[in-house]
Order: structure tokens, then C-alpha cells, then sequence
């Protein structure tokens, strides 16, 4: 092998063996966001406002179909019932991260009980989480109404 090409191999090794950890902390924390995800969902259906008061950053933002409140109004409308997650069955995640930022992509059906109707939707739910001081807080929560063949592009 000549001069170039074993360079060439020696940098391409050294790229790979230093971008690994980096790889490996992206993989964990986009399993971590994940099964965040998948938990705040299940404290929705069991109206579980004290784990979610503890997710949700105080001025986090979260639209609906019916519109779009902060924080206090998103709580209150969990734990009064007005809307009931009742249950989001997750078809597919996307997840990229951006530094402390991660975005997740949900395609669900959800069921829930709105005002004491029962009803089903799918949607296309973003999630926009951020790392402050070493714990998640969920910043942005955004329903959008999709047809049930809609997929993420990945």
C-alpha cells in the first residue's frame, strides 16, 4: 500500500473511532426521547398531571385542532378531562436531535374523549424537547390532522 493510501486509511479510521461516541450518544438519546415520548403519552390517558407538570416546560406551547394554549391551560384541560387521551397508538417515530434540541415526529391514531364524545384521529404529532440541566422539557406539542396513509418521511 503506498504512502496516500495508508494516510487516507489512518485518517478514515481515526474519523470513524472519534465519531463513534458521538454516534452512540445520538442513538441513546434518541431512545431516551423515545421512551419519553411513549411515557408522556401514558401519563395523558391516566390524566397523570403531576409527571406531566414536571415534563412540560412552563412556556411550552401545544396545538390542538380546536386551538392553542400554554402550559397552565394544557394541564387543566388534562386534568378536568375536557379532552381524554385515552389512548395514542403509535405507528411511526422520527426523531432528529440538534445539539441539547431533540424533534420528534409521532404518526398516531388517537382516541380520545373531547367534551364527553368519543372520538378517533389521526395525526401527525411534533415534539420538540430540549436538555436543561440534564432533564427533558417538552417545549412544543403540535397535532396535525393527517389522513391514516400519511407517513413520515425519513
Amino acid at each position: 500500500m503506498k504512502l496516500n493510501q495508508r494516510i487516507t486509511v489512518l485518517i478514515g479510521l481515526f474519523i470513524i473511532f472519534i465519531g463513534s461516541p458521538v454516534f452512540a450518544q445520538n442513538a441513546d438519546m434518541v431512545e431516551e426521547i423515545t421512551a419519553l415520548s411513549q411515557q408522556k403519552w401514558q401519563w395523558m390517558a391516566d390524566k397523570n398531571v403531576d409527571e406531566l407538570s414536571n415534563l412540560f416546560n412552563e412556556d411550552a406551547r401545544f396545538v390542538h385542532m380546536s386551538g392553542s394554549w400554554g402550559t397552565d391551560r394544557e394541564l387543566e384541560i388534562s386534568e378536568s378531562g375536557s379532552i381524554w387521551y385515552k389512548n395514542a397508538d403509535v405507528h411511526q417515530v422520527v426523531v432528529e436531535t440538534f445539539g441539547d434540541t431533540v424533534i420528534l415526529w409521532n404518526r398516531i391514531t388517537l382516541e380520545a374523549e373531547v367534551r364527553g364524545n368519543v372520538v378517533s384521529n389521526e395525526f401527525t404529532v411534533t415534539e420538540v424537547y430540549q436538555n436543561q440541566a440534564g432533564d427533558w422539557s417538552l417545549l412544543d406539542l403540535t397535532f396535525s390532522s393527517v389522513r391514516d396513509t400519511h407517513s413520515i418521511e425519513e
